[in-house]
Order: C-alpha cells, then sequence, then structure tokens
C-alpha cells in the first residue's frame, strides 16, 4: 500500500495555522536539572540551541575544551558520538571534568549500530540519540519482499533490542531523541514505504509506540534530510500524524537540515528548512550543521532564531483560509508561461527565474560573462508586473490577461511568506493562473542589514513560498550588495531545488566519528568540481552516514578507515581503500568515467567577477 492510499496530506492539519503564527503545543522534557545547567525543551520554552563536537570521543580533553567553547557562545546541549562501548565509557570521564569544571551542559550520546554502546552511554549523560533506521535494525540496502509475519518478526526482534534501553532512561530520569535520518532507513521500512517522507514518519513511530508501551513520554523526534523541500515535508507530515493521534502524542520536535554544508550554501539550506517550520510554530529546539567548527553552528542559529518573529505572521490576523497546495506533497503551482523579454521566458513548465532591479542591473550586468549561467533574467523596473494587496479579493477585471505577471504590492501590513501564501489563495479564488514573482521582502530597514541577516531572511521567505510551490521568479532586495543579491537569488534556488546551476555539495558536519579532516577535504573537492553544473556530491566522514545518507548525490567521497577513501557512484561503493591523498584525483576519474566531467571554462567564473 502505497503513501497516497495510507494518508490524505489534504485533510490533516501540520499546524494551528499556516495564516496566523501559533507555536505548536507540546509537553515537556527535562535535559539534566534546569536548575544546575539543564534545559527543558518543549512546554512554551524557547526554542533550544544545540551542536555537536567534531573530536574523537576518546580525547576527553578535546571534548571538554570544544564543549566550554560552544557553551560559551550559547549552545544549551552538547552531543557527542558515541559509535563502540569503549567510547560510550570514557563519556563518564568527559562529563566528569566538566562538572569539575563548574559546567553543567547537558550531554547527548548519538548512538547508531550498537545498543551495546547506548546502555553504557546512559549510565553518564542526560540524553541518547538513536537512529531507527540502523538501531538493532538491518540496512543492507538488500531488496526483500516482506511478508507481513516476517515484519512483524523483525519489529519485535527490535523491541527486544530497545526495550532494556527505555527502562534504563526511565529509572535514571534521561531523555532520548528518535532521530530518522532520510536515506538511512532500515531494509523492513524501506521494503513498505520506500525512502520516503512517510517512510521516516513511520520508523520513527515504531520506537515512539515501544517507549509509550512502557510509560516512558521523555523523548523528542527528528527528521531529517539534506534536501530542505523533503525535510520541511517529512516534518509537516510527522506533526499532523502526531496530532492525529492524539493530544496526549503531543512530543517535541528537534529541526535541522543534516549534511548542510558549509558557507553560504549551509546557512541557506538551513534557513529554509529550520525556519520555514519555525514560521509555521514548528519546533522546539534546532541544530544547523555546518562543516566548519561547532561554535559557527551557534552564531547561525541565534541570528536565525531572532528572525522568526520578524517572518512570521504574529500580527495581522487572518481568517483561515484552504491552502491552495498539498503541503505534505511538494507540487509547483501550475501558472500560465510568459515573457520576460530578451528570449527569456518564466512560469508554466520554465525554470523559477531571476529577477534584479535596475540599480542591480546597470550595476553587475557590464561585468558578466557572457557565457555566464548567473545572470539577470528580467529587469524589475520593465516588467510592468502588477502590483496586489492579497489581504483584499482581487476583483475581476483586475488582471488585464493570463500571462500577466503579480506580486505583493510593497508596504502590504503582512509578513512576506503571509502574503504570498495569501495572494495564491486569491488567483485560485479568480480561477486564474498567472505567473508570480516573489520578493525576499515588502518594506525595507531604515539602514541596511548586513549581509548574514538578508541571506537568512531571504532564505526563510523565498525558500518556504518555493518549498510550498508558489513562485515562478525571485527578487533578492534586502540584500543591498548588486552582485551579493544575485548570487543570493541562485543559491536560494539551488538549495531549494528550484534549478541547478553549479556544484550541489552535501558535506556532514564532522564528528568523533569521522575519518578525515572533513573542512579541508571538502575545500579541496570543490577547488576540483564546483563548475560542475548539475552534479550532486556527498563528501562523507563514516559510513554511519554514507551511503545512506547521501540519499541522492551522483557522487560520493566516504570515509571508510583510517586514512582509506571509498568512492560510491549513488548508493554503490565502486572503488575501495584508496589513500586520501589520492583520493580526489579518483574521485575526478570517476566523475569521467561517468560522462559527468567538463572542463572549467575560465570566462564563466561568475562568483569572482559579480562579488
Amino acid at each position: 500500500m502505497g503513501p497516497i492510499s495510507l494518508y490524505s496530506g489534504r485533510h490533516m492539519k501540520y499546524c494551528a495555522s499556516p495564516w496566523n503564527y501559533s507555536r505548536r503545543p507540546t509537553r515537556e522534557v527535562a535535559v539534566g536539572d534546569p536548575a544546575r545547567g539543564g534545559v527543558v525543551i518543549g512546554g512554551g520554552h524557547p526554542v533550544v540551541r544545540q551542536s555537536m563536537l567534531t573530536c574523537d570521543t576518546m580525547d576527553t580533553a578535546a571534548c571538554v575544551q570544544q564543549t566550554l567553547d560552544l557553551v560559551a557562545v550559547g549552545c544549551q546541549i552538547v552531543r557527542i558520538t558515541a559509535p563502540t562501548v569503549k567510547d560510550a565509557a570514557n563519556l563518564e570521564n568527559v562529563v566528569a571534568e566538566l562538572h569539575r569544571r563548574g559546567c553543567f551542559v547537558p550531554i547527548v550520546a548519538d548512538i547508531h549500530f550498537k545498543p551495546d554502546a547506548a546502555m553504557e552511554a546512559v549510565k553518564w549523560v542526560e540524553k541518547i540519540r538513536v537512529n531507527p533506521g540502523n538501531y538493532a535494525d538491518k540496512k543492507k540496502f538488500n531488496v526483500k519482499e516482506y511478508t507481513d509475519a516476517e515484519y512483524d518478526a523483525e519489529l519485535q526482534r527490535v523491541e527486544e533490542s530497545f526495550v532494556p534501553l527505555v527502562l534504563e532512561l526511565k529509572r535514571l530520569k534521561r531523555a532520548l531523541r528518535i532521530g530518522t535520518n532520510h536515506g538511512s532507513l532500515s531494509d523492513r521500512i524501506m521494503n513498505r514505504f520506500g525512502d520516503s517522507p512517510l517512510g521516516m514518519v513511520e520508523s520513527a513511530l515504531e520506537f515512539a509506540r515501544i517507549c509509550r508501551k512502557h510509560d516512558f513520554h521523555d523523548f523528542v523526534f527528528s527528521m531529517k534530510s539534506s534536501n530542505p523541500k523533503v525535510m520541511i515535508e517529512c516534518y509537516r507530515l510527522l506533526a499532523a500524524r502526531l496530532s492525529e493521534l492524539g493530544p496526549d502524542w503531543n512530543y517535541q520536535l528537534h529541526l535541522g537540515v543534516t549534511e548542510a554544508g558549509e558557507g553560504e550554501d549551509g546557512r541557506i539550506k538551513s534557513a529554509i528548512g529550520i525556519g520555514s517550520l519555525l514560521c509555521d510554530g514548528i519546533g522546539d529546539t534546532i541544530r544547523v550543521s555546518l562543516t566548519e567548527d561547532s561554535p559557527n553552528e551557534i552564531a547561525v542559529c541565534n541570528e536565525l532564531l531572532a528572525q522568526i518573529p520578524l517572518l512570521a505572521n504574529t500580527r495581522a490576523r487572518l481568517g483561515e483560509l484552504p491552502l491552495p497546495w498539498d503541503p505534505f506533497v511538494y507540487k509547483r503551482r501550475e501558472s500560465a508561461e510568459s515573457d520576460l523579454g530578451d528570449g527569456v521566458r518564466g512560469g508554466g513548465e520554465q525554470t523559477v527565474r531571476v529577477i534584479v532591479t535596475r540599480g542591480t542591473f546597470d550595476a553587475v550586468a557590464p561585468r558578466i560573462p557572457a557565457k555566464s549561467d548567473v545572470r539577470p533574467e528580467g529587469v524589475y523596473e520593465d516588467l510592468n508586473i502588477l502590483e496586489l494587496d492579497p489581504t483584499q479579493p482581487i476583483a475581476p477585471g483586475t488582471i488585464p490577461c493570463a500571462t500577466q505577471w503579480v506580486t505583493v504590492k510593497d508596504g502590504v501590513a503582512l509578513p512576506t511568506i503571509a502574503a504570498f501564501r495569501l495572494l495564491a489563495v486569491r488567483l485560485k479564488e479568480l480561477g486564474s493562473a498567472n505567473p508570480i514573482l516573489l520578493k525576499d521582502c515588502l518594506s525595507f530597514e531604515p539602514v541596511p542589514l548586513s549581509p548574514s541577516v538578508a541571506l537568512l531572511r531571504a532564505a526563510v521567505n523565498l525558500g518556504s513560498l518555493l518549498a510550498d510551490g508558489v513562485g515562478d521568479a525571485v527578487l533578492v532586495r534586502g540584500e543591498s550588495g548588486g552582485g551579493l543579491s544575485l548570487k543570493l537569488a541562485y543559491n536560494i534556488l539551488q538549495a531549494a531545488g528550484c534549478r541547478s546551476f553549479k556544484t550541489d555539495y552535501v558535506a556532514c558536519p564532522s564528528c568523533g566519528r569521522t575519518l578525515f579532516n572533513l573542512q579541508t577535504v571538502t575545500a579541496r573537492i570543490k577547488a576540483r568540481t564546483d563548475h560542475l553544473k548539475g552534479v550532486k556530491i556527498a563528501i562523507m566522514g563514516c559510513i554511519v552516514n554514507g551511503p545512506g545518507e547521501m540519499a541522492d548525490a551522483d557522487f560520493g567521497y566516504v570515509g571508510g578507515a583510517p586514512n582509506k577513501i571509498n568512492l560510491y557512484v549513488g548508493k554503490t561503493p565502486v572503488k575501495f581503500n584508496i589513500p586520501e591523498g589520492e583520493a580526489v584525483d579518483r574521485l575526478v576519474d570517476l566523475i569521467r568515467e561517468h560522462g559527468k566531467w567538463v572542463d572549467a571554462d575560465p570566462a564563466n567564473r561568475t562568483a569572482e567577477l559579480v562579488a
């Protein structure tokens, strides 16, 4: 039975209102002692910020120092990997030294394949994270048809392995995160539900039912993916399913886009996924996963959380209106195709276009090479775009023709996301399929935004709407730099999966399992491959994240052993135990073998030319 017949998305509600901000009500779970450095997640408490250590778990001094560094910048929960029982046992030393230094931040042990490691770690830390896809379940990427009896027998085996941890968590008053990841589902779940949001939700609910059977409720869910659109669908579906199951299923949600990468791309992906859900009132704790030093993640968390009250509709109250799209299954809104001038067309089946202001065009157009993939595709002031106030119904005859481009009028008393959602409703009420130009903002600050804030705001506003399927072109005006605004628009479209103009990277953020320096290697791979338009490359520190969580990557660079790399095509390993010093060259060779390589064209280095 497929997902559509199991759950009809349109009759389920994933939040109280997609029009008016209201925080999703949840029960509380204490992680550690709140009177002594611990935190409470959920129950209306402020969203909690998390991060993860990148050092070897057996290096006590490094773990302690990295934890102190994170706490110093505002991290409230720190996660440490415990891949073996030996690593888990060393958490006793790490926690003891932190306490000796007066630091009582809650520690989470990250557990994957080994229940025995979880049973050791629970003695020493305040929280355990398990991945249902590989905790006592099978993940071999085998194709097997499970009978109902075989499926139930496997689930019973999982329960027998998981119950001892549940009982110990309850006895010691520890918390749990049930964290499913896209591409990291068990063979049993994959067989029945596919590598889908539905499969992720059902995998997590299986573990939740076991917890509830033993009256244990101090757990949090997460539904992570490196694809923001998939991540948003997963959390929406989970929130809707929990609501459907009843008011006592009001468990907290931990938000994150896994393997988001580094730099601007990592921040944009995280802002789209996390920001969209926070604006709808979903989310109780967040982690921004960057392939950078961990304190950088907290800086982004802080800035992102500061923007949400300004971007969510906390002010104007709108009536409850039917959504003109299915929030659980992505589909781009149907629109008429229309001319944008100079042979460029938008709307319909065309890719989402990039529009700029006249000032930006005059500043950057003379410096853009003729072959560049990053270029203005229309000038706002030249397009005769009809500006509408969606707070009022559109009167018949207001829009002159079906191909007229429309947008929201500046100064409308609504935040951007709510305004454009409402515009889509008004057009549907009118029976109109006019193409829509999205704007990243509808009003301007009295002083220019900092580049980091402009990036996050544009990513949340535009990315949320694009993930809803709304929008045929985008206009970025919050970023004051002409070249920067142009690049930001393209980067948001790439992160949202709307178009591909450069290589896409999926890079894990590093942890104690990592078998090479992720930041150094990622930079080396990007230097060789960042011109490969339409190619997705995954860079994974160990086999826990690869191959499964590489999801839809074309090629994978995965740590197989210390100083040894395995190369993948999709989820299939094809080259093994390559010395790290040779691995980037071998990756390039592999891309060539599969016909995806082109030589870099110096005339297309727009990134430098329009900076």
